[in-house]
């Protein structure tokens, strides 16, 4: 097998995603409109793409800014249509996973205070990892949340996957202490399943395979 530039993977991932104009929000409304499902696929990994690699090209705060809060620009139904329906173990799916978490903060700041705190005597090194402020209260949430976000875009792509994994694990651990019932143990069992495909995701960009 040819062993030349062309079949390195980390050489995909450096390129230069098509069509750069999807990165307006009106654009991305438009794909997220599409009727062609094969349109749809190929869209939500295009989409992700761009954003990633607009964000990691620039050095400009307020787009880095923008990027952090596309849910607020586009709203939430709207990266949903675009990425919510792809692979958790895609760039697309991680990159849902990451709005979705950030949302959940920015919505309940007190909640998810709360079950960081319970969480961490039971998961110190992924609370190390995850780099929250103790005491953990609802401003260092969501401070810790958009910093972890803002890697995607600066810096290691795979530590702030990892990051936002080990936040996941803090998470679910402290609300398993804290509730009760089977809602509350299916919703910790969810976010322990968001950290190992977050940790898969982060061992695919290493890999230059995260597409």
């Amino acid at each position: 097998m040819n062993g030349g530039a062309a079949d390195d993977p980390s050489d995909r991932r450096r390129q230069t995603p098509r069509r750069p104009n999807l990165l307006t929000p009106a654009s991305l409304e438009a794909v997220a409109g599409s009727v062609d499902p094969m349109r749809e696929i190929e869209a939500a990994h295009e989409t992700a793409a761009v954003l990633v690699h607009a964000g990691r090209a620039s050095d400009d705060p307020g787009l880095t800014a923008r990027l952090v809060g596309l849910v607020e620009e586009l709203g939430l139904s709207t990266v949903a249509d675009l990425w919510a329906h792809r692979p958790p173990r895609s760039l697309p799916g991680a990159l849902w996973r990451l709005y979705v978490l950030r949302e959940w903060v920015r919505r309940s700041p007190e909640e998810a205070s709360a079950d960081y705190a319970a969480g961490m005597r039971f998961a110190d090194v992924d609370h190390a990892v995850a780099g929250a402020a103790d005491p953990p209260g609802p401003t260092e949430m969501t401070a810790v949340i958009d910093t972890i976000l803002t890697g995607v875009f600066q810096g290691d792509l795979a530590v702030a996957l990892e990051r936002a994994a080990s936040f996941c694990r803090v998470v679910a651990a402290g609300r398993a202490d804290r509730s009760e019932g089977e809602e509350s143990a299916d919703r910790a069992a969810h976010l322990l399943d968001t950290a190992e495909d977050l940790r898969a995701a982060a061992s695919l960009w290493r890999r230059g395979d995260l597409v």
